[in-house]
C-alpha cells in the first residue's frame, strides 16, 4: 500500500479561543478523491487550509507531500476583474508565450465551451455573472498542472445545466490525482469516482457519510 498524501497526527487547529479542530488523527490516500461534509461552520475549510499549508496546528503533527504540486478553487472566486477570462486562467503559469500560451488559449477556449461559456474568453472578469465568476475560478484550477487539488464547494451557486456540465468537465481532469472536494450536496458526492467520505463535526473528523 503506498503512503497517503496526507497524515494528521493529534492535530488541534485554534483560531483565537476556539479550537476548530480538536485531536484529529487521519490518513487522506494518494490519488484518490476525497469528499469532505459537515455542517456549516464545523471546520470543513480548516481542514482543507490545513492541508494546505494555509495554517498551522497548535499542536499535533501535519505531514505533507514533498514537492507536490497544487491547486485550489476556494469558496470566494479570487478573479482579478481587471484582466479577461484567459488571463484569469493563465494565472497559475504567470508570463508565459509563444507555443504554450497558444496552448492555454486553446485549452481554455475548449474548456469555457464544456462548461456553457462559448467565446468569453476575452470579456473582462469584472463583466462576468455570479455563476460565470464561479466557473472560472473552477477552470483556473481544473487547468493547472497540479498533484493535488482543493476544491471548496465548488459548484455552489450554479444552476442545475451549468453544474452538471462542470461536473462533468471537473471530472476528466481528476484522474489519478489527489483530491480533496468539499460539499453538502449527497448527490454530488456520489457523482465521484469511488470517493473516500469524510465529515467534520464537533471539531473531529472521522471517515464515513452524514
Amino acid at each position: 500500500m503506498s503512503a497517503p498524501a496526507y497524515s494528521l497526527r493529534d492535530v488541534t487547529v485554534r483560531l483565537g479561543e476556539r479550537d476548530v479542530l480538536s485531536h484529529v488523527t487521519a490518513d487522506f490516500a494518494a490519488g484518490r478523491v476525497h469528499v469532505v461534509r459537515g455542517a456549516s461552520g464545523t471546520g470543513k475549510t480548516t481542514l482543507l487550509r490545513l492541508l494546505m499549508g494555509l495554517v498551522e496546528p497548535v499542536s499535533g503533527s501535519v505531514t505533507r507531500p514533498e514537492g507536490a504540486r497544487l491547486a485550489a478553487a476556494f469558496q470566494e472566486d479570487r478573479l482579478l476583474d481587471s484582466l479577461t477570462v484567459s488571463a484569469n486562467v493563465r494565472l497559475p503559469y504567470g508570463r508565459v508565450g509563444g507555443p504554450e500560451r497558444a496552448r492555454l488559449l486553446d485549452e481554455t477556449r475548449r474548456a469555457l465551451a464544456a462548461v456553457g461559456m462559448a467565446g468569453l474568453e476575452s470579456a473582462r472578469a469584472g463583466e462576468l455573472s455570479g455563476g460565470q465568476r464561479r466557473r472560472v475560478s473552477l477552470l483556473r484550477a481544473g487547468l493547472a498542472t497540479y498533484d493535488v487539488v482543493f476544491l471548496d464547494e465548488p459548484l455552489r451557486g450554479l444552476d442545475e445545466g451549468s453544474s452538471r456540465a462542470t461536473m462533468a468537465w471537473l471530472l476528466q481532469r481528476l484522474e489519478a490525482k489527489t483530491v480533496l472536494w468539499v460539499t453538502h450536496s449527497a448527490e454530488e458526492a456520489a457523482a465521484l469516482p469511488s470517493p473516500v467520505l469524510w465529515t467534520v463535526d464537533g471539531g473531529c473528523v472521522r471517515p464515513g457519510s452524514m
